[in-house]
């Protein structure tokens, strides 16, 4: 395994980087990218392979649906239930919120993670990408933290910068993701995705006050 983002000897790990080095060693996934939400972590999977078009199951969470309003992503809903995880037909990205395991890892693969209340890994927020692409690793790891290169320090220090989003979880979350982690404190395994069908919901879109 790939340890992510070395920095000096004489400087520790923060809690964020602790918990992805133990959230990558437990789904066994080369790397792992914490982010504040599982939304979020979508968006950046979505974002980094310049997804278009895509369809997914009609049977989960609103965000999902808002986020390709967001992206402009074309997309359609399939009438499909789905326990722990679902993949976004025609990526290798999957919604895998309800799904945590040992060695939930699938190669090749983007799964985004949710940490919120009710999932197995509860605590308050948070998310996370696992993933085994260095290059898509790299840059996602500075997007998730407004394009801020963690070897630099202070950020001032940093003369260039990718476009990047303020999606960086706090140390409180990590803390605790941490601390659940280490002593067991989760439900293991996937759960049933219990949620309402999104073709029976109308999204109005708006560009301004003035449509």
């Amino acid at each position: 395994m790939v340890k992510p983002y070395l920095l000096s000897k004489d400087k520790p790990l923060s809690l964020i980087q602790e918990f992805e080095e133990k959230l990558a060693q437990y789904t066994q996934a080369p790397y792992a990218i914490m982010t504040d939400c599982c939304t979020h972590a979508l968006e950046l999977c979505l974002r980094y392979e310049q997804i278009k078009t895509t369809k997914f199951t009609a049977h989960t969470y609103i965000s999902i649906a808002m986020l390709m309003h967001k992206l402009d992503i074309k997309y359609s809903y399939i009438d499909e239930q789905w326990d722990g995880e679902y993949n976004f037909y025609g990526t290798k990205i999957w919604d895998s919120a309800r799904l945590f395991k040992p060695g939930m890892y699938r190669k090749g693969q983007m799964q985004c993670l949710s940490f919120g209340r009710s999932k197995p890994l509860d605590i308050n927020g948070g998310g996370a990408i696992l993933l085994d692409d260095e290059e898509a690793y790299n840059m996602i790891l500075k997007q998730r933290y407004d394009g801020r290169d963690l070897t630099i320090s202070p950020w001032e220090k940093q003369v260039s910068f990718n476009i990047g989003y303020h999606y960086r979880p706090t140390i409180e979350q990590a803390e605790d993701a941490l601390f659940k982690l280490n002593y067991g404190i989760f439900e293991e395994g996937s759960q049933d995705a219990r949620y309402p069908d999104l073709q029976k919901i109308n999204i109005i879109v708006k560009s301004s006050k003035y449509d």
